[in-house]
């Protein structure tokens, strides 16, 4: 089933502009997306990478994209589509999920797990799990999360349902950081898991209730600080949700962001480094989405 992206100001209707295909009304109205796209292959050269770029004005239905049909290692982006997978599962068919206790062994506890470790003892509720999958990408949470929806298979089966066929969710934390090129399996690609994001924050995927939930899980995180969210204003309102992984340099951010007194922009920052041993670069996110957001005449 395909969501639309009516509600709140956003065109009807799945949208869809590569830079190559803007139709160009003057040479002046093409030249912010041309200017985006010469940019980000400058950047691209100095990075020594690949940068996967994907934004949609939510008032217009404007998009700027680069490599944004290509794969991309999913990463902890993932925790996003789960905890949207989780609040409409609660919502159709499993009222109670968000408040049941969820418990664990130490021996389930992984690295990056500063949330779910201290509460071996105790467990938290789903919706707990969410928030700390969500806003300290909690690793142990994010395993947790995917128990409930079926093992990684859900967060693909959701996917599926937004009108998403490319992203794909295979292994759990943390196997599912390991990625080399050309990989297939846990993998996803700008535009698709944009428009995802679009669909459970301003589209119909979601009620309104869940989706305010999960804005805030996002408005809260704590690891984002250095991607999209500093390439913005600070006047800005960000939410987001990060990835990174251990190979190749590979780090991603998918956020919604408000401009003061605007309807807001839906962006997703996918990188890799040309070397297996390579370190990511936040600084390269930043930039790409300032970029982004001055090609839809927001900056």
């Amino acid at each position: 089933m395909n969501f639309d992206l009516s509600r709140r100001g956003v065109l009807a209707g799945t949208v869809a502009a590569a830079l190559s295909v803007v139709p160009a009304a003057s040479a002046a109205a093409a030249s912010p997306r041309s200017d985006a796209r010469a940019r980000l292959r400058d950047l691209e050269t100095s990075y020594d990478g690949r940068i996967g770029a994907f934004a949609l004005d939510t008032a217009t239905g404007a998009t700027v994209t680069y490599r944004a049909h290509e794969r991309f290692p999913l990463l902890s982006t993932f925790k996003a589509l789960a905890a949207a997978a989780i609040l409409r599962k609660a919502r159709r068919c499993d009222p109670g999920l968000l408040d049941r206790l969820i418990r664990w062994t130490a021996a389930d506890i992984l690295p990056n797990s500063p949330i779910t470790a201290q509460h071996v003892d105790t467990g938290l509720t789903v919706a707990q799990l969410c928030e700390a999958a969500i806003t300290v990408s909690d690793n142990t949470a994010g395993n947790m999360l995917l128990r409930q929806l079926g093992g990684p298979p859900g967060v693909t089966r959701f996917a599926g349902e937004l009108g998403d066929p490319v992203t794909r969710l295979d292994r759990t934390e943390t196997d599912l950081n390991i990625w080399s090129p050309g990989q297939l399996s846990d993998t996803t690609a700008p535009a698709a898991v944009g428009r995802d994001l679009a669909a459970v924050t301003v589209g119909r995927a979601l009620v309104a209730e869940d989706q305010a939930r999960l804005i805030g899980w996002l408005r809260g995180n704590l690891t984002g600080g250095a991607r999209i969210r500093a390439g913005l204003p600070p006047t800005w309102t960000v939410g987001d949700k990060t990835g990174s992984g251990p190979t190749y340099g590979s780090a991603n951010d998918i956020a919604i962001a408000w401009p003061p007194s605007a309807a807001p922009l839906i962006l997703a920052v996918y990188t890799n480094r040309n070397a297996a041993d390579a370190a990511f670069d936040n600084h390269v996110i930043a930039t790409t989405a300032t970029i982004l957001a001055q090609a839809l005449g927001k900056l």
